[in-house]
């Protein structure tokens, strides 16, 4: 084999990787697997597509080394194949971020919302949640808070929150996070705490851009 054959067959592989995440839905399904495992029905709904679909992009995704299975009775449930592949994500989108005006001014006009939270230090954040001064609520589906989360963080699942209210004080600050800044569970639920008379903002950051800063992450 010619050494430029070979050459050649080296880029081939790395673009493996490029192609099994040039889909947007594939990006979103390595995103909500770096919550935890999950269910590919799980996945499926989550991901707002069909079955059939959500079946097609995880075998790509799969035949990429991306993620792996593990079969429990009739269900086949997914995962990442390693914490890089939730940092290949994190750090496609900051490329993006830094590249492309479009998304960058979506991402600021979300960062400037009234939901947000001021800007404040991940450090301060994380001291005034474990000193009572703020309370800290993930508002992902048990499952992924399960799967890890904030320190002192409470699960409140968005689809109970508003039954849950009573569990929260009205005198304290409510902070809420979900699965990064693309996710809206947090907007939703500053949204509601907000109209039932708690001061609540929300944070960006999810479970894999805390733990990329080099955050504590509990289980």
């Amino acid at each position: 084999m010619k050494p430029t054959t070979t050459k050649s067959h080296l880029y081939e592989h790395v673009a493996r990787i490029g192609q099994a995440i040039s889909s947007p839905k594939r990006l979103e399904l390595i995103e909500l697997l770096a919550q935890g495992e999950k269910t590919v029905e799980l996945l499926a709904g989550q991901a707002g597509i069909d079955m059939r679909l959500a079946s097609a992009h995880l075998r790509a995704l799969r035949e990429a080394r991306l993620v792996e299975t593990r079969r429990e009775g009739k269900f086949i449930h997914y995962r990442l194949s390693g914490p890089d592949v939730a940092q290949l994500w994190l750090n496609v989108r900051e490329v993006a971020e830094e590249h492309l005006v479009e998304l960058r001014v979506a991402l600021d006009r979300m960062a400037t919302a009234p939901n947000a939270l001021s800007s404040e230090s991940r450090d301060s954040l994380l001291a005034k949640a474990r000193s009572g001064d703020i309370v800290v609520i993930d508002v992902r589906p048990e499952t992924e808070f399960a799967a890890g989360h904030f320190p002192c963080a409470r699960s409140m699942p968005l689809a109970e929150l508003e039954k849950r209210l009573a569990d929260l004080p009205v005198d304290k600050e409510i902070v809420a996070y979900c699965r990064g800044p693309f996710c809206l569970m947090s907007d939703e639920a500053v949204q509601l705490l907000r109209q039932r008379g708690y001061t609540a903002h929300k944070i960006t950051d999810g479970v894999i851009e805390w733990r990329a800063n080099g955050l504590p992450i509990e289980n």
